[in-house]
């Protein structure tokens, strides 16, 4: 969320996302236009095979779903209130293995081997997951990265936690490539002057060292700073009129290890940076879109490295942006290719891309979280657009990209509700979805033109740390 406390070449086909309806309780709808309540529309080639309502105690309003990572057969989901572990060895019978309940949204999650990360990005009494709120004005508060041992996926145990400046909203897990030990990169934004850990100018990252033998060491090893101009001083609005969030930190990072490079949306700006060094990364290039970007979200890159996609989060994640009066270039996907070598490296902006449907005035809809669909020779991608649902869409022409399948719901109510899935990725043949308030969710796309995917088999999956599949 926007808010602080927030890829054998095999058959080729040219199908079309035709629209199939599913009975519901309004199944008097219109086979056209926007969906009624709680209603399913997907297109030809992608079903749902399994949902998982949230449990109790996630079962509550405030109790948002989050991020997701992957590793072996199971799945872990985080939750505002903590994080659920999911056997998902039959696909279209997930089962919940455990839940930890550790208050601190919003609970970016990832893992590696037995660790499991999470971002508490809301003041806490302490670093406990007994903590209690706290204004972030009080010098004691905390916030920053948990750190849990998932030996025992049924009991995972609270391992150690590190505080960082503004807490973490997201952190990017990143291995170094000359020893067995993890960074992470944090990313945090919304400075304030009377915040005594997220005091103003805040155009850094704070960068944790993971040593993977005796992880209670944990600790900050850098802080580099990204925009010693401070960055983009952003365009005065508000919404539904253009306007440009003024860059003080990292929304989040995508990093492409084996190739020592990473891409950061950071509020005002997309950078490109070197990462060879793991504690001293460099950016190479910076962008800006100040006409239809409002604040940048996140990135993907494809599969060679030469592309980047960054997501514009319109509305903070909770507002309506999938209208006409919004239109197809504010609150959507920018297709960047990456021309140029070494420190020559250049984002050049190619195209929007944004879901071509229509959402009802109550839905919460935005370019979220997705990954690569690891199709050979294709740059394809699955996202979550909350209330916007599920596309996979395909921009291996960076100029025309288009969406060749699709799976919504209709709106959860007839008020403006911030809903739908956070986070949809693929991870060996199924596409997986948390959905903020409606649970854990599995689905299924068959179509010629993803077919490669299936030969591709991953032990281990955290979004934003890419590897080369093909």
């Amino acid at each position: 969320m926007g808010a602080k406390g927030r890829s054998l070449a095999l058959l080729s086909a040219a199908a079309i996302a035709l629209p199939v309806i599913i009975s519901t309780p309004a199944a008097a709808a219109e086979q056209s236009g926007i969906p009624s309540i709680d209603e399913v529309r997907h297109s030809w080639n992608i079903r749902q095979l399994a949902s998982l309502p949230k449990q109790a105690p996630f079962n509550v309003p405030e109790a948002l779903n989050t991020d997701m990572a992957f590793s072996g057969d199971k799945a872990f989901v985080g939750n505002y209130n903590g994080f659920t572990i999911y056997d998902i060895r039959n696909p279209r019978k997930p089962k919940l293995i455990s839940q930890v309940s550790c208050p601190g949204g919003q609970n970016d999650i990832s893992v590696s081997g037995n660790l499991l990360f999470l971002s508490t990005d809301s003041s806490r009494s302490d670093d406990s997951c007994n903590s209690v709120s706290k204004p972030a004005s009080e010098k004691t508060a905390w916030e920053g990265i948990k750190i849990f041992d998932i030996s025992d996926v049924r009991a995972p145990k609270y391992v150690a936690a590190v505080e960082t400046n503004c807490g973490s909203h997201t952190h990017t897990l990143v291995p170094d490539n000359k020893s067995k030990d993890l960074y992470l990169y944090v990313s945090s934004y919304s400075p304030r002057a009377e915040f005594p850990d997220c005091s103003p100018p805040h155009d850094l990252i704070s960068i944790i060292k993971v040593p993977v033998k005796n992880p209670a060491a944990a600790a900050i090893v850098a802080k580099p700073v990204l925009f010693p101009d401070g960055g983009n001083a952003g365009v005065p609005g508000t919404f539904p009129d253009r306007f440009v969030t003024p860059t003080s930190g990292c929304h989040d990072i995508t990093v492409y290890p084996s190739k020592d490079l990473a891409a950061g949306a950071c509020m005002g700006d997309g950078i490109l940076f070197d990462i060879k060094n793991r504690e001293k990364p460099r950016v190479i290039n910076q962008v800006q879109d100040n006409k239809n970007f409002a604040f940048w979200h996140s990135a993907t890159f494809n599969n060679e490295g030469t592309k980047v996609v960054f997501t514009d989060e319109l509305g903070g994640g909770g507002r309506a942006t999938c209208n006409e009066q919004i239109g197809p270039e504010r609150g959507a996907d920018g297709v960047y290719d990456i021309t140029g070598r070494g420190d020559n490296r250049k984002l050049e902006f190619r195209s929007y891309f944004k879901i071509p449907r229509p959402n009802a005035e109550s839905e919460v809809c935005v370019a979220h979280n997705g990954s690569l669909i690891p199709v050979l020779g294709k740059d394809i991608m699955v996202q979550a657009w909350y209330q916007g649902g599920i596309s996979v869409w395909d921009f291996t022409d960076s100029k025309r990209p288009k969406e060749i399948g699709y799976w919504e719901r209709g709106p959860v109510s007839n008020t403006l509700t911030t809903a739908g899935p956070w986070s949809t990725y693929y991870y060996n043949g199924h596409i997986y979805s948390s959905d903020i308030e409606k649970g854990f969710e599995v689905l299924e796309i068959v179509d010629p033109r993803v077919l490669s995917a299936k030969f591709v088999n991953m032990r281990e999956f955290n979004a934003q740390t890419q590897t080369h599949f093909w």
